[in-house]
């Protein structure tokens, strides 16, 4: 039985990633931060309770600013298969947490790998390590962008991606560690986090049909990107580790759409044409500085993974406004 450990488990990714693995038969190990709110919620309908004999999820308490409790977790667990998902996220947010995202974002890269290196150096074992990277670090580039695009971040959370991206290949080619790039583009779902800007659409959208709010605040409406469905981005990740020989993709749909897109694709999904009527324009959303167009040249991704995206943007749009619609009611 194989082992794999996901760094942010609880999160959109790690919940999809470790159903993925689970229904392949492995152990499964992921590392969750503590607080003082119950934050499993994505991951408690594949729950096992510590008593069952025979359970192959596993829950241990860490945080990627903790090398030695990383390194602790590592030598324990003896991963197979490292997915490391974790990190400050929200690219907004870390223009007013630069230093907490530059810590995390990125020095927690080193502080995994530098574990992974030294298991595979002290104990022989080889550990195969997928590092989350993001469309993001491509920036101001123009698309369509691919694996030779030129990174040109525009947020502290795209530097500290390309930063944990050359250090992921570093460790490649120093060590011999098998060490992959996921160059995801933007892929969502209905477990979104709701500080995200496709989730606080479908959600203010459904909010606004069941009659609870009037308005929904947005801020950029014409930045465009590369959206897919996170599920199969998850499969394309676990993909990349099962590759004769270690090597960076790009992973997106090859289609951009607009944040206006989005917003009238979801109202026309409840009914409403008149969607100008209920969104405002809030400056507190805008980013100091913006990427405005990301699109995906998945060609490598295609054709050495065989992976290639199914679920179409009004797909999408449709998934996850009826699993908030639901919530406040409404049927499918």
């Amino acid at each position: 039985m194989k082992k794999a450990l996901i760094t942010g488990i609880t999160g959109q990714d790690g919940s999809y990633l470790a159903e993925f693995l689970l229904d392949k038969g492995y152990e499964v190990h992921g590392i969750k931060r503590r607080s003082s709110s119950i934050n499993t919620d994505r991951i408690d309908h594949v729950y096992q309770d510590p008593h069952d004999k025979g359970r192959r999820l596993f829950l241990h308490y860490g945080d990627l600013s903790d090398a030695g409790n990383i390194r602790k977790l590592v030598f324990s667990v003896q991963p197979d298969e490292v997915y490391h998902l974790g990190a400050q996220s929200h690219v907004r947010v870390s223009f007013d947490t630069p230093e907490y995202t530059a810590d995390i974002t990125g020095l927690g890269t080193v502080r995994l790998l530098e574990a992974v290196k030294d298991l595979q150096e002290q104990g022989g074992k080889k550990i195969k390590f997928y590092q989350a990277s993001s469309s993001e670090m491509f920036g101001a580039s123009l698309p369509p962008q691919n694996e030779k695009t030129l990174f040109r971040p525009r947020s502290p959370y795209g530097c500290a991606k390309v930063f944990a991206y050359h250090t992921t290949v570093n460790y490649r080619e120093a060590y011999g560690i098998f060490a992959v790039n996921g160059i995801l583009f933007n892929h969502e779902s209905e477990r979104r986090g709701e500080t995200f800007v496709t989730k606080k659409i479908t959600r203010g959208v459904a909010r606004i049909k069941a009659g609870l709010d009037k308005k929904l605040y947005l801020g950029n409406l014409d930045a465009k990107r590369d959206w897919g469905y996170a599920p199969e981005y998850m499969e394309a990740a676990w993909l990349m580790l099962q590759q004769e020989s270690p090597d960076d993709y790009v992973i997106g749909t090859g289609e951009t759409y607009s944040v206006k897109d989005f917003v009238e694709s979801a109202f026309r999904h409840v009914g409403i044409s008149n969607w100008e009527d209920y969104v405002e324009i809030d400056q507190r959303y805008y980013r100091p500085s913006e990427v405005d167009v990301l699109k995906a040249d998945i060609s490598k991704a295609k054709e050495k993974l065989g992976w290639k995206p199914k679920t179409k943007f009004d797909d999408l749009v449709k998934i996850m406004i009826n699993a908030d619609l639901k919530k406040y009611g409404f049927e499918e």
